[in-house]
């Protein structure tokens, strides 16, 4: 029997200035089901989501839930009529308690007027009980990593008993376990009668998890069709309107000699208690690991954006320090940070101004003032060479799609001209054809005889694109294996060795 219609979009149209983000795109979501919707970066996926949700206004077309026509002013407003959404781009009270986060602005209060403590308390165990989530409510969101931060938005949304849930990318910063544990929760949702939404790049999880699909191309609705009727190759082809036979470039760099050597770097106050490695030129290191295994802390070490414990760093056999971001900058490191809104992007200024921002001394003329036209000329390179969908320029950061953010930040590192680039979690909410561009890139450089290292959480990307892969395991280096000789299977076994 089929499920009735919880969620009926009709004709939504949205546009901005110099863009149309949504052109009389429909969209249909039964009771009980996963739904998703998929398309390249800036294809209208979250534009559509956030003109239900109420954070922005639609230009034209009806929203309808469970048959009366509503449209939501505000987030609030959706929330009280039982949409609640995970958004991408996590936007926290980062310096508030878990249990703040999840009862912000509906706290229960002893007679209307005092917050209560112990109900607060209550009701969080009972929702992280519900959901098997192992966070403690009272710790402070900014301590917490990524991953389970992301768990507790999760718990957040579904504490609303909503009829529609909407799941923007929400496993880009989750490990493979805790993915597991995401659609455990998702399934318990469907038991309920919940309409599920579901963003995401990962065409894995995509056919395993959904019902519908609904493909999305420059925010336009292409097709609609059963996920059991639709095979990878067949997304990929109505996402870019072409063919992509492969998922990775071809593995064209040949590594070479020794240019960096690492000998037992640890982090003072952080998880990394012992990492030693070798990088060559033209060689991708991939780094693998759990969820608290020091993955990101071994980057943030080699970068000076943490204090480093001990250690020593050696880039063509002379040692250098790397104290602060600044010097590794100077000594040819780049990093791209893991999480682009917090500490990526300038969301207020333009495209122009986050591309250039790590490499302002090459625009100085007399050392006084700067290129302007140099600085258009090098922007342009990087929306041309990383394909970023935008009007100009003058845009601003935080009106793009999350893909092209990250695409903008690649672009700036490159300019740099790096001679190590530290990635990660490199594709973290980007389509499979912009992957393909991003992997295209990496080779590129490695072709050039620069080394990269790149953390993902992504076991197909680290086997498809690296040459070695190092695994970390409770904040040391558990081993290391060839990438064309190994399997997941041996990988995440390394993964548990010391957790």
């Amino acid at each position: 029997m089929e499920q009735p219609v919880l969620l009926e979009m009709r004709s939504i149209s949205k546009e901005f200035p110099g863009v149309k983000a949504l052109d009389n795109v429909s969209l249909s979501v039964r009771a009980g089901t996963v739904h998703a919707l998929m398309g390249e970066n800036g294809a209208g996926k979250s534009t559509l989501m956030k003109c239900l949700f109420g954070i922005y206004r639609k230009d034209a077309g009806q929203i309808f839930l469970e048959g009366r026509e509503v449209d939501f002013r505000n987030a609030k407003d959706a929330l009280e009529n039982g949409v609640a959404m995970v958004h991408q781009e996590l936007n926290q009270a980062l310096t508030r308690s878990v249990k703040d986060n999840l009862w912000l602005g509906r706290y229960p209060k002893l007679g209307g007027v005092m917050v209560s403590e112990r109900a607060m308390d209550k009701r969080t165990r009972e929702v992280f009980d519900t959901l098997e989530v192992n966070v403690n409510p009272k710790a402070i969101m900014s301590t917490m990593p990524v991953s389970q931060r992301q768990m507790v938005e999760i718990a957040k949304a579904v504490s609303y008993n909503a009829k529609i849930v909407v799941f923007d990318e929400p496993t880009s910063s989750l490990t493979e376990v805790e993915v597991e544990h995401l659609f455990r929760i998702i399934n318990s949702l469907k038991e309920k009668g919940c309409g599920i939404i579901y963003i995401s790049h990962k065409m894995e999880e995509i056919l395993r998890i959904s019902d519908e699909v609904t493909i999305m191309r420059d925010g336009q609705w292409v097709e609609t069709k059963p996920a059991a009727e639709l095979t990878m190759d067949e997304i990929i082809k109505l996402m870019v309107g072409r063919e992509l036979t492969n998922r990775f470039p071809p593995k064209t760099n040949k590594p070479g000699d020794v240019i960096l050597d690492v000998e037992h770097i640890s982090g003072k106050y952080t998880r990394l208690k012992d990492a030693t490695f070798q990088l060559r030129a033209g060689e991708i290191l991939g780094i693998a690991g759990l969820d608290g295994s020091g993955r990101t802390e071994v980057l943030e070490n080699l970068f000076g954006a943490m204090t480093r414990d001990g250690g020593t760093i050696r880039l063509h056999g002379r040692e250098i320090r790397n104290k602060t971001p600044r010097e590794s900058i100077k000594n040819g490191f780049s990093l791209l940070t893991e999480e682009r809104r917090a500490t990526g992007i300038f969301g207020i200024r333009d495209i122009r101004e986050n591309t250039v921002i790590s490499n302002l001394k090459n625009y100085l003329i007399g050392g006084i003032c700067l290129s302007k036209k140099k600085m258009a000329e090098d922007t342009e390179w990087a929306i041309s060479a990383m394909h970023i969908k935008t009007p100009s320029q003058k845009t601003e950061m935080r009106a793009l799609s999350g893909g092209n953010q990250q695409k903008v930040i690649i672009g700036r590192w490159l300019l740099t001209k790096p001679e190590v680039l530290l990635l990660d979690e490199p594709t973290r909410g980007i389509d499979v054809g912009a992957k393909y561009e991003i992997y295209q890139l990496i080779i590129d450089l490695a072709n050039e005889g620069k080394g990269v290292i790149m953390v993902s959480s992504e076991m197909p990307e680290l086997l498809g694109v690296c040459d070695r892969i190092m695994v970390m395991s409770g904040g040391q280096v558990a081993g290391e294996v060839d990438a064309k000789n190994t399997s997941q299977e041996e990988i995440l076994t390394l993964a548990a060795k010391y957790m």
